[in-house]
């Protein structure tokens, strides 16, 4: 493959996953891949590489005989989500605090830098891509086959949900942005100093300050179990 084909390939993977993220494609949406195979200049087997390669990470679904789209969010997965995110997260921030390296760290400290800069003067999808970063490194340095593809797919819908009901006018909802950004921060510590019990307290943390408005704006109805609630063996 010629690196020309590799760099069209990268660029539509960021495209469509950027797009996902903070749903300009919308959940269950089609995609179009004779006008993606036209704007991005692929024939369709290179562009069928990229959608496999969303469809394995939890972007998109495939369909035999009908084409890729948008992976759904149901009121199946978004009761999954509210039930095992704090399980994951904590597991995830321990894992990272226990095997993070130096050039993990210092990726974590640039995707920091890079969202402070969307929170200053950025797109609310800007928020949402450069918050996405800062959490994908730390599945990075996690660093755990089993825990990584759900991490993933919790990302993914995290910040759907959230882009559903952010109003960077709301001043709570700026206020919780300003903490999250702060417990980032946190985290970092937690992670360079190795202090797994830090770190996943901070996930918790970190999950909580967005639960509540999540939940109102997105709660599944007929719901009978306390969502969020991570049980005590989830992170010790």
């Amino acid at each position: 493959m010629t690196e020309v084909v590799k760099s069209k390939k990268s660029t539509l993977y960021d495209a469509l996953k950027a797009a996902v993220l903070t749903l300009e494609l919308r959940p269950g949406e089609d995609l179009d891949e004779a006008r993606l195979s036209d704007e991005f200049h692929l024939s369709r087997t290179p562009l069928r590489e990229v959608f496999r390669q969303l469809a394995g990470e939890g972007y998109l679904d495939l369909r035999e005989n009908r084409g890729a789209r948008v992976s759904e969010m149901t009121h199946t997965t978004l009761r999954d989500f509210f039930l095992t995110a704090p399980m994951i997260y904590g597991a995830v921030l321990r894992l990272a605090a226990k095997n993070a390296t130096p050039t993990q760290i210092t990726d974590l400290e640039n995707a920091q830098v890079a969202f402070k800069a969307a929170l200053r003067s950025g797109t609310s999808a800007d928020r949402a891509i450069a918050n996405n970063r800062f959490h994908e490194i730390t599945g990075d340095m996690a660093d755990n086959v089993y825990l990584l593809p759900s991490f993933h797919r919790l990302l993914i819908d995290h910040s759907r949900i959230s882009m559903t009901f952010y109003r960077p006018q709301d001043a709570s909802m700026a206020d919780n942005v300003a903490a999250a950004s702060d417990q980032h921060d946190q985290i970092i510590t937690a992670i360079k100093q190795a202090d797994e019990a830090a770190a996943a307290q901070l996930a918790i943390d970190h999950w909580n300050l967005s639960r509540d408005q999540i939940e109102f704006f997105v709660m599944p109805a007929g719901l009978d179990v306390p969502l969020g609630a991570a049980p005590k063996t989830a992170i010790v």
